[in-house]
């Protein structure tokens, strides 16, 4: 029994002392807030467990939940949840050794239709079902990471992007077959608001589409060419030709437009054509301090500089706009 006095099992003051009959009884608010302060997904599981009160208490107020620690029998332990927990919006379930299948995706899809964030990092055993009952079931997903999912096609991450409009933040990293011209073209039409991307092929369908982009990783892609990085350049330059007449850039401003960008190991980049990138995008610096262009293993690269290091005349800009591809 809780009840509420001096320790005596007398009240504080006048009146009947305050009782709960039993943990069935704990208010719901109380019960959320106890959760909260735990912070550990494990405590949550259990307690979903102790009662029906508390299962439905729980599945009302529960938003957030990370499986990751789970090493073993994640697949079944989601499958169990997720009709449970149909209230999240967040939902991480990075492995360590591949577990789920995409019975535990399908009843994701199935009951938790206000999820915002998937995490489903290194799930090798996932296939093209899993995209197909994301795109149907959680259409307003904005953060979604596949990276190392290498059984997913182009045709099912095209299916998605047409479903899931809102996406800004997705993760494509080792996706090879999914990560097509035809699914980044795809994504591009249809994931207008997308901010970040990371993935392994090509970059210049998202030049044009996605004029939001802020964040790009494209480590060892070394098949990537100058023809993609003018690409990009040549999109600020359209970008802000269009604003002119409307608005004022300030010199200072940065809010828009590639704030970090990965290029590591793509060997296959010149000079003049990441100087053109870093010249069109303020925000990209390759000085100590603020240091958002990364082009680590390019030996090659060592000249390109922010406008920190650079003269104020900006001999790229007018190479990006005179350059023929």
């Amino acid at each position: 029994m809780l009840s509420t006095g001096n320790g005596r099992g007398q009240p504080e003051s006048g009146g009947a002392m305050p009782t709960l009959s039993g943990w069935k009884d704990l208010p719901i608010e109380l019960l959320l807030r106890i959760m909260s302060v735990v912070g550990d997904d494990r405590m949550l599981i259990v307690a979903s467990g102790v009662c029906t009160g508390w299962r439905d208490a729980l599945g009302w107020g529960l938003t957030n939940l990370s499986l990751s620690w789970c090493q073993q029998n994640m697949n079944n332990l989601m499958i169990s949840l997720a009709h449970k927990f149909s209230k999240l919006q967040v939902l991480a379930l990075r492995q360590i050794i591949p577990q789920l299948e995409d019975s535990a995706v399908e009843a994701i899809a199935n009951y938790c239709h206000d999820l915002r964030e998937l995490d489903l990092s290194r799930s090798f055993r996932l296939s093209d079902r899993s995209l197909y009952a994301l795109a149907n079931g959680c259409p307003w997903l904005t953060r979604l990471n596949i990276s190392g999912c290498s059984n997913f096609s182009d045709t099912a991450l095209t299916y998605l992007s047409y479903h899931c409009k809102n996406l800004k933040c997705l993760n494509l990293c080792g996706c090879g077959k999914a990560a097509t011209d035809r699914a980044l073209q795809a994504i591009a039409h249809n994931c207008s608001q997308l901010q970040s991307l990371n993935l392994d092929d090509s970059v210049i369908a998202l030049a044009t589409g996605c004029p939001h982009l802020r964040s790009l990783g494209l480590y060892y892609c070394q098949n990537i060419t100058d023809r993609a990085m003018y690409s990009l350049a040549n999109s600020r330059v359209k970008s802000k030709r269009r604003r002119r007449d409307t608005e004022r850039r300030s010199s200072s401003k940065e809010e828009d437009g590639l704030a970090n960008l990965n290029i590591s190991q793509c060997t296959a980049l010149t000079p003049p054509a990441v100087q053109a990138v870093c010249d069109s995008f303020p925000a990209l610096h390759t000085c100590p301090e603020r240091h958002s262009l990364i082009i680590s293993g390019c030996l090659s690269l060592t000249s390109v500089h922010c406008a920190c290091a650079l003269h104020p005349h900006r001999a790229g800009r007018a190479m990006v706009a005179n350059h023929a591809y």
